[in-house]
């Protein structure tokens, strides 16, 4: 199409993208367009017709060896002429030669593979209404600045690249809240709470085993009781699908994960819930 083209997004262009994915159902964070672009200011991507955006996605690079490609929409009037696979040749462009994961729905599997992508494992997006449980409270704690460099390291054994500038923000985030749980003065597992349109999510929820991902999943619902609570699970950590079974959690959505060069070296069993579909 002659007269269409693919250029980068501004900061506050970003939140036009946020917003369209809450009207596909996608329930995001009310923070998100900010934290999304400080995770890589060149990472997302609008395609234009006539200087009105059509089709928007991101390729956030993480380090030299990981991406992650996401937020990918085309406005429902410009569907079906193939904009977004010239954003998506576009996006994969701009992560050269990493490995590139996605979270893709699943009537678009095939598609994706014909660009490369591998299946490996499906993620659930499950629900449930929070309530107030008892739990550990002698082990758990907020994360404050002292813990922060123990966190990142944790978090890059869950996680295919050392994400510092976005974690550090993700913690922080206005109307959040994040707990970590310690043992013998180590960190064994730690959570984060955002708010969205509708309810909450919690992501990532990373954790040595079922007990501790299960500890910090009660503390974070202490002072939200009766609000929706959402948690994305992937399906490859048996035991991250039986916490949101024991806490009888309602399936409303489903991702195929997918990846470019294969599935990253991390310690999948202790991902019990993931940070976003949108970045990873």
């Amino acid at each position: 199409m002659d007269n269409y083209r693919i250029r980068k997004m501004s900061k506050d262009e970003l939140q036009l993208a946020v917003d369209w994915a809450a009207k596909e159902g996608w329930n995001p964070g009310l923070h998100d367009a900010e934290l999304f672009f400080n995770a890589d200011a060149q990472g997302f991507f609008a395609g234009e017709i006539n200087g009105r955006i059509a089709a928007v996605g991101s390729a956030v690079c993480y380090d030299n060896s990981y991406a992650f490609c996401g937020l990918y929409i085309v406005a429902p009037e410009f569907r079906g002429r193939g904009l977004g696979l010239a954003l998506t040749k576009a996006r994969l462009e701009q992560c050269g030669d990493r490995n590139i994961g996605i979270d893709g729905v699943l009537e678009n599997v095939e598609i994706y593979q014909r660009v490369g992508y591998k299946p490996f494992y499906m993620n659930h997006r499950f629900q449930t209404e929070a309530s107030v449980q008892d739990f550990d409270n002698k082990s758990i704690e907020q994360i404050s600045e002292e813990h922060i460099t123990e966190i990142i390291n944790y978090d890059r054994q869950c996680f295919p690249a050392k994400r510092e500038i976005f974690l550090r923000q993700w913690i922080q985030q206005p109307e959040g809240r994040a707990l970590f749980y310690s043992f013998e003065g180590k960190i064994k597992g730690f959570a984060v709470r955002r708010k969205c349109q509708q309810g909450y999510k919690i992501g990532p929820l990373f954790a040595d085993n079922i007990h501790i991902a299960r500890e910090l999943f009660k503390a974070l619902q202490q002072d939200i009781h009766g609000e929706i609570v959402i948690l994305d699970v992937p399906e490859n950590n048996p035991a991250a699908m039986t916490l949101a079974r024991e806490n009888a959690m309602q399936e409303v959505f489903a991702t195929m994960r997918m990846y470019q060069k294969g599935l990253p070296d991390i310690e999948h069993n202790k991902i019990y819930g993931i940070t976003t579909f949108e970045l990873g």
